[in-house]
């Protein structure tokens, strides 16, 4: 018998409908495989930083707004841990600062992961360059493709609720 293609799933919430919608189709790929998941956020304080030293935000006001960021990120985890929940489905989570990216691979690796899920827009331009160009999120998930030591899927899933209430 083969081994499994995946046993370890680990997704990315940022608190987008798409990282949302990422988290679903972790939950119904876990419940159906009989996976490990784990649900990570992260506080981009690398991002914070650089908004501190380009003066755009004092100190106080960064310090302020990564406590908005943490509280944020414990509030999308926890609907993570309500979706599973309707699912049956057990799932770990860990709020995290830095780099996105970087977070999460981290993550990943530490948990052994298989796979990695990412929330993903359904394209609508004439080119995926020009769309990630303007899309931040898109050059993050762009980093973790490429640097990712297990598979990476990009969830753009049609109609996710809709399969997430009958799963």
């Amino acid at each position: 018998m083969i081994k499994p293609l995946f046993q370890k799933i680990v997704v990315a919430i940022n608190g987008s409908d798409q990282s949302l919608h990422a988290a679903m189709y972790a939950i119904l790929l876990a419940k159906q495989y009989k996976c490990s998941l784990k649900a990570v956020y992260v506080v981009d304080t690398a991002a914070l930083k650089f908004l501190s030293m380009s003066k755009f935000f004092l100190k106080t006001e960064s310090q302020k707004y990564e406590e908005n960021l943490l509280n944020d990120g414990k509030k999308y985890l926890e609907q993570v841990v309500t979706f599973a929940n309707v699912k049956g489905v057990k799932v770990e989570t860990e709020l995290r600062k830095g780099s996105p990216w970087s977070e999460i691979l981290h993550v990943a690796d530490d948990f052994g992961a298989d796979l990695i899920l990412l929330g993903g827009k359904e394209h609508l331009a004439s080119s995926l360059s020009s769309e990630v160009a303007r899309d931040r999120a898109s050059s993050t998930n762009m980093d973790i493709i490429g640097s990712a030591r297990c598979n990476v899927l990009v969830v753009r899933q049609k109609d996710i609720e809709k399969l997430f209430k009958i799963g």
